[in-house]
């Protein structure tokens, strides 16, 4: 597994930075989704 680790910073930190940009807009989904369960209610 750490042997497919790119040794370029570059790439690294792109992957880095997608990550959490899908983790980020997964809460923000989540969150949303919860909230408009509670008004339909």
């Amino acid at each position: 597994m750490l042997s497919f680790i790119p040794d370029d910073p570059v790439i690294i930190a792109v992957v880095l930075i997608l990550l959490s940009l899908i983790f980020f807009s997964y809460l923000l989904i989540r969150r949303t989704v919860l909230e408009f369960r509670d008004g339909m209610r």
